[in-house]
């Protein structure tokens, strides 16, 4: 058996690890088993001599492969084409040979979490899905999303979140988020107290990066009394501000004149506000795809 197939036979015994790792990021079987293949290329043409790891290798490898589909996707602007599950009587996705994959997968994907997981931008996505299910340390993840660490761990609490917070059935709805982002937004502009504490869930938690923040470092406020008197002091800076789209989801986008801008990404649980990030970081900020909205009901 010449070199080739040893390096052959390696990757088959990880082929169900990878295929899990590709599901869970792109939710189609028929695009997993693409992402697979391209990174079977890779590895054949790369020169893998000094890989300790080849797991680990290929997992990241198939990461930014998931990474370019998932963005490919969003620049073509189509619409996710829905989760695929396997027919009756099909291997579950990741299913192999060996019993270590077996046993990552011993239960299958979770329609919930993938559903989940389905909201989540390509970066968020990826991250999640590589540094929370597999283990991937955010050093290896920082370099496939082109960015530091401390903003892949950012993407990994944000991505976090989102899972654990987030009504699939609720969530789909674009309008009712942007009705109670807007509700939030005009008891900012007028310093409204109880229509702030309104649509703020009481557990709202707001990170406010080193950017913007006082001390100079990230802040983090917990509980709607506390985000609400924050919201009111905004007040005057919140007269410049306006719904926007952020990586696809409505938030808002802050361009006072004479300042810096800024974006708050919203989180929205049911019927209230469960997370907000205010980022101010320039860096952060290219790395965002930001659409501004047309002038929202109630702006002054």
């Amino acid at each position: 058996m010449d070199d080739r197939d040893l390096l052959a036979e390696r990757f088959e015994r990880n082929r169900g690890h990878l295929r899990s790792v590709a599901y869970r990021m792109l939710g189609s079987l028929s695009e997993a088993d693409d992402a697979v293949q391209q990174a079977w290329l890779r590895l054949d043409r790369a020169d893998t001599d000094h890989v300790d790891n080849l797991t680990g290798w290929l997992t990241t490898v198939v990461g930014r492969v998931c990474l370019d589909m998932l963005r490919a996707r969003s620049t073509r602007r189509e619409e996710p084409s829905g989760l695929q599950t396997p027919e009756p009587g099909q291997p579950a996705p990741g299913t192999g040979t060996d019993p270590e994959h077996e046993a990552i997968v011993a239960d299958s994907v979770g329609l919930a979490l993938l559903t989940v997981i389905e909201t989540l931008t390509p970066a968020e996505r990826v991250t999640f899905v590589l540094h929370d299910l597999f283990d991937v340390p955010l050093a290896e993840i920082a370099p496939i999303l082109g960015r530091s660490v401390n903003a892949a761990a950012q993407l990994a609490s944000r991505a976090r979140r989102r899972v654990r917070g987030a009504d699939p059935v609720l969530d789909s709805d674009q309008a009712r988020r942007r009705r109670i982002v807007e509700a939030f937004l005009v008891a900012a502009r007028s310093g409204d107290f109880e229509d702030l504490l309104t649509v703020l869930d009481p557990d709202v938690v707001l990170h406010v990066d080193a950017t913007v923040a006082p001390t100079h470092h990230p802040l983090e406020v917990r509980g709607a009394t506390a985000v609400a008197r924050g919201a009111r002091a905004f007040a005057e800076r919140a007269r410049y501000a306006r719904i926007a789209l952020i990586d696809g989801r409505i938030g808002i986008l802050n361009t006072p004149p004479g300042r810096a801008a800024l974006v708050l990404d919203v989180t929205v649980t049911g019927t209230r506000i469960t997370a907000i990030d205010i980022v101010a970081d320039p860096e952060h900020l290219s790395s965002l795809d930001i659409v501004p909205l047309l002038i929202e009901p109630g702006h002054r």
